[in-house]
């Protein structure tokens, strides 16, 4: 098809731009919204509890079996493992990013089943959990009471039964976790003596539990071949017990002289904390602290937004005293982030039309890039919800950046349709035909050549590969898009809206434009002059392009490397490492003592700690982690993250008892 069929029929070439934006604002619109695209490779959680074990016992009866069977799993990339003197076992199983994450849960849950019947039967009783890993936490949620009654056992169980069930309905909500909870459990403290004093043991204990704790079919009455009754009523037992008083009645032993031995002779029993091996808080207070996990491909944006609704009805129905904050957002740095770099986008934008009237010095020329380049970029969004893609720092960098480049086609032409118009003297609709019949193969050529610079590089494996491969599809399909408008928008934009100089024009300019003119010319004749003394010393040319490569690959060699660079997210986290088997009384002393010190800090809003656990080693008394989460960046007194993170490390480092990680 000839490029004249385009200018023919302005109809036609019309309705495909206006199609080409209705696609991208439909994509726009459906897009979701992330900080990057996911690059995360899917992780596996599996944890399990062997109630009384040492880390070594766990090692050998837990964690033995389990590696072994786990061993081999498609598309596992390593695995790591961690066993506790708590009796607590988890190991988080990392698979190649290609990988299904469900696909990955599943294999892992069968290759479980493979190794529970070489497992202690206490661990399979415990139940063992597999979880899939979100990439990263999207929000924190704390419930906190300054009333005593509503202690941190209670805050935890409130929000257990009243609050993740909800917020697990939520679209685009992965997954909800109670850091550092602890659940109502009925606790039983044997006193040994006593024990020892009836001739009992503990698995007397264990096994009258066992038998008088629990749900029985204890039958029905009047069921078939019974006859001559009219009515049949099933025997309702009492089952599981549910108070103290009732677990005190637990009968141990039935003595011959028809005395009884009971649970309350030997124990005290008690309704507590299941576990005090950890503890949650919020600025030195209790608080119950909920990890709010987004589902891969979800929007971020409206994930939160759906979840403060959420949380603000279910507080309706909270009681007296009961109230809750939400300490950490990260869309309030992704919003931020995104509306800085849509800035830059309009930024950008107003330069380039800026610079294409100065050059132009006309606005009817002006007016074909400046409706050109958004209906390339607004086309580029649907391209985008067609891939799979989200709207994130990446791709809308890669837009900031294709301005530039989509702007040159219309641009080319603009300035080939004058040119021959003034030249030959020819009306815009002829100058239009005969500048398109030589620029058509050399916009194609042209945007092919752009593409084989960006589109390779889509091909790289691995995260690096993920990471990159919508900021150079993105440029990529601009790029086309910009082609197809510059073939068929912008020629008849040149036909209708371009009109010859007239005679003395370029004379009644202003000064402004006079003074550009002798510029570029000026610009023009030192171009020139450069070009000529290159081509007349070739040799020289070549040994200045030779330094010029080394030169670069010796900064390239300079300049520091990371995978990504480093921002300031309006958070970070500390951990506290102490020594293997200290107790939590002496976490909870230096998590208090740096606690404190944060607090006193101007630019720290909050301090949340999860005392007893670490991200990296899961449930252990001698570790401690603490987010901390800085003001909004135009409340502090010192922007300067890095800083800030510098002087944490310089004060928790002298800490003697404690290693510090930040």
């Amino acid at each position: 098809m000839k490029v004249n069929f385009f200018i023919d029929r302005p109809v036609f070439s019309i309705v495909i731009s206006v199609l080409i934006v209705i696609v991208g604002l439909i994509g726009l619109a459906m897009l979701p919204v992330d900080q990057y695209p996911q690059i995360t490779p899917p992780v596996v959680k599996i944890s399990a509890s062997y109630p009384g074990a040492s880390a070594l016992t766990v090692s050998q009866a837990v964690a033995t079996p389990i590696e072994q069977e786990l061993n081999g799993t498609p598309g596992m990339l390593y695995m790591e493992s961690n066993s506790s003197n708590s009796g607590s076992f988890s190991a988080t199983v990392t698979f190649d990013i290609s990988s299904d994450p469900d696909l990955a849960a599943v294999e892992i849950q069968n290759r479980i089943k493979l190794a529970e019947s070489r497992l202690p039967a206490e661990v399979v009783q415990n139940g063992i959990e597999i979880e899939k890993q979100a990439a990263s936490q999207l929000m924190t949620i704390c419930l906190t009471s300054d009333d005593p009654k509503f202690d941190e056992i209670y805050l935890s169980n409130f929000a257990t039964l009243n609050v993740l069930d909800l917020l697990r309905r939520i679209p685009g909500v992965g997954r909800v976790s109670n850091i550092g909870s602890r659940y109502y459990a009925m606790q039983i403290w044997v006193d040994p003596a006593r024990l020892a004093n009836y001739g009992l043991t503990v698995k007397d204990v264990q096994d009258a539990l066992k038998d008088q704790n629990r749900e029985s079919a204890a039958g029905v009455l009047g069921q078939q071949p019974v006859t001559g009754l009219d009515i049949t009523i099933p025997i309702t037992a009492q089952g599981r017990l549910s108070s103290a008083s009732q677990f005190e009645e637990i009968v141990l032993r039935a003595n011959a002289d028809g005395s009884l031995i009971r649970l309350r002779d030997v124990a005290r029993i008690s309704l507590e904390a299941q576990s005090y091996n950890t503890e949650s808080g919020i600025n030195a207070g209790n608080a119950a602290v909920l990890g709010l996990y987004m589902l891969p491909g979800a929007n971020a944006m409206e994930v939160a937004e759906n979840v403060k609704k959420t949380m603000k009805e279910i507080s309706a129905n909270f009681p007296e005293g009961l109230e809750y904050e939400i300490p950490f957002d990260m869309t309030t740095y992704i919003n931020e982030s995104i509306h800085e770099v849509y800035k830059t986008l309009f930024e950008a934008l107003f330069l380039v039309i800026l610079v294409v009237f100065l050059s132009l010095q006309s606005w009817r020329a002006t007016l074909i890039p400046a409706i050109a380049v958004p209906i390339s970029l607004i086309g580029t969004f649907g391209v985008m919800l067609i891939f799979g893609f989200s709207l994130n720092t990446l791709t809308l960098l890669g837009l900031v950046l294709a301005i530039g480049t989509v702007v040159d086609d219309a641009i080319v032409v603009v300035e080939n349709v004058d040119r021959i118009m003034n030249e030959e003297k020819l009306s815009a609709y002829e100058a239009t035909k005969k500048a398109m019949n030589g620029l058509g193969s050399a916009l194609i050529a042209m945007s092919l050549v752009l593409c084989a610079v960006f589109i390779p590089v889509s091909f790289l494996s691995g995260i690096t590969g993920a990471l990159y491969r919508q900021f150079t599809i993105t440029i990529a399909v601009s790029v086309i898009i910009s082609t197809i408008v510059a073939l068929t928008m912008s020629p008849v934009m040149c036909a209708q809206f371009l009109k010859p100089k007239k005679e003395g024009e370029e004379e009644r300019k202003n000064f402004i434009f006079r003074a550009i003119n002798r510029w570029l010319a000026k610009g023009q004749t030192v171009y020139a002059r450069i070009i000529r003394n290159f081509l007349a010393h070739s040799k020289r040319s070549f040994a200045a392009f030779g330094i010029g490569i080394v030169c670069i690959w010796a900064m390239a060699q300079i300049v520091p490397q990371s995978f990504l660079p480093q921002e300031d997210q309006g958070y970070f986290t500390v951990e506290f490492e102490l020594p293997e088997g200290a107790t939590l009384e002496r976490t909870r002393e230096v998590t208090d003592r740096a606690m404190a010190w944060l607090l006193d800090q101007p630019d720290v809003r909050y301090v949340l700690n999860v005392t007893g656990s670490s991200p990296r080693v899961g449930t252990n008394q001698a570790r401690s982690q603490m987010t901390v989460i800085m003001k909004p960046w135009d409340e502090r007194e010192n922007p300067d993250l890095p800083a800030f993170m510098a002087k944490v490390t310089d004060e928790f480092s002298q800490y003697p008892e404690s290693k510090v990680y930040l």
